[in-house]
């Protein structure tokens, strides 16, 4: 809620990243055969993922085919959509030297649908990874593609692999996608005579905790960063130029600008098609939720009542916003239209309800955080049923979801580390992880 805002004094300076992240490589040849992939009796397939081979016989190029195998099993691994042949059972498994050698035979041996073969070797401008899966019952190729660039960053290359697979089983995969959030792992502390605060900087991170990169170099508050859709921009909070306000910054043009001047303004969160943005103000005297083109134009008022309401959340359609408000005495979480009429009260039976986020379509869900005692749990409700199930139980408090862009997990915040560090959960409770251990991290956002 607003109430924990506003003890914060922050300031938001926008800090041009304007060396861009490492892009996914594109692809150099279509897929040979292009099918949806199905193990036997129409089970998840059988994968086996074997050590990627080096045709270049250097430590250099070794180290990353290494690198791209246990990144992509751990991909594959994450998503759950493909049955993995148990790593350990590898060794008795002949190493193939190259894609005519493969002991396909043996594979099967081991229950393995498909292979995973891949290639990896050095060229004059950075290196050529060759990959394609072949069938364990007749060789067959399923799939196959040619990457080359930078060998600087291996691990993108899994990713995009990775989610090349997913592709195949009709899923989209989010191994490439990123997770911004405001930490203080730095360990500055804001200046001032009255009180030494922690800073807090913006960071964004693969999705799977790797790769961390510090997004604004304030020395200051930086807090709850929203991912645009195309994922170039991060809308937040900021008090840089005296009270909060929105802003934003493209962090790889390296540019950023104001979305509002004046009252207190937090919490953006940016309509699914990119030109609007809702967030809570005090523009009017009141927290009151509004609604802004990304140029800070057309500024429209979409809630009215004295009680507080904040924290939006768009549907995917862009015509509705999901939002809390404590107007019936304890938070809870509402719907209302984007042009604010059809108000409608989402949870009745929750003591304390907090920061919805809505799921991507076609899923009809929202996720929030749920206060019952102490601490606070993870709870998704279905909104075509209103029923709802819980994600979290207990184990320190769980605030701040947010759904990866296919809608199969959340990441969120947790104390059960000691800290507030950041955790991913597949959407069915199963899954559990921690990405973040260094500092405290909160206010996690996912990309698209």
């Amino acid at each position: 809620m607003i109430d924990k805002l506003t003890t914060l004094t922050t300031l938001f300076a926008a800090a041009a990243l304007v060396a861009a992240a490492p892009q996914a490589p594109a692809p150099q040849k279509p897929p040979d055969i292009a099918v949806t992939l199905t193990g036997e009796n129409g089970q998840p397939p059988r994968l086996a993922v074997p050590q990627f081979i080096a045709i270049t016989k250097d430590a250099e190029t070794q180290a990353i085919a290494k690198t791209i195998t246990d990144v992509l099993f751990d991909d594959l691994t994450f998503e759950r959509e493909y049955a993995l042949i148990p790593r350990d059972t590898y060794a008795t498994i002949p190493a193939a030297t190259s894609f005519t050698d493969v002991p396909i035979d043996r594979w099967r041996e081991l229950n393995a649908d498909y292979v995973v073969v891949g290639t990896v070797q050095k060229m004059p401008t950075g290196i050529q990874i060759q990959v394609r899966l072949l069938a364990a019952r007749d060789r067959s190729q399923a799939f196959g593609k040619e990457y080359s660039g930078s060998s600087a960053n291996p691990r993108i290359y899994a990713h995009t692999i990775s989610d090349e697979l997913h592709a195949l089983r009709g899923v989209r995969g989010i191994a490439r996608t990123k997770i911004a959030f405001a930490s203080d792992r730095d360990g500055e502390r804001l200046g001032g005579t009255i009180e030494q605060r922690t800073v807090q900087e913006v960071y964004m991170e693969d999705y799977d905790g790797e790769g961390a990169r510090r997004l604004t170099v304030n020395r200051t508050l930086n807090i709850t960063p929203r991912w645009s859709p195309d994922g170039r921009s991060l809308a937040y909070t900021s008090y840089r130029r005296g009270g909060p306000n929105i802003f934003i910054q493209n962090i790889y043009e390296g540019t950023n600008s104001d979305l509002t001047k004046d009252g207190a303004s937090y919490l953006p969160a940016w309509s699914p098609d990119g030109t609007r943005i809702a967030f809570m103000s005090t523009h009017d005297g009141n927290p009151e939720l509004y609604v802004a083109n990304r140029d800070g134009s057309n500024v429209r008022r979409i809630t009215n009542n004295p009680a507080i309401d904040e924290a939006p959340t768009w549907s995917p359609a862009g015509n509705q916003i999901a939002f809390v408000s404590d107007r019936t005495g304890s938070p809870q979480v509402y719907i209302v239209n984007a042009d604010g009429t059809g108000l409608q009260r989402l949870t009745t039976a929750e003591s304390y309800a907090d920061k919805p986020t809505w799921s991507p379509a076609p899923n009809s869900e929202i996720a929030f955080s749920s206060r019952n005692g102490p601490g606070s749990d993870i709870k998704v409700i279905n909104l075509a049923t209103r029923m709802i199930r819980q994600l979290t139980f207990g184990e320190g408090t769980n605030e701040s979801p947010t759904w990866a862009p296919n809608g199969r997990h959340l990441a969120f915040v947790s104390t059960r580390a000691g800290k507030n560090q950041i955790f991913t959960i597949s959407a069915d409770g199963k899954n559990l992880r921690q990405i973040t251990k260094v500092g405290n991290n909160k206010f996690p956002d996912w990309s698209n």
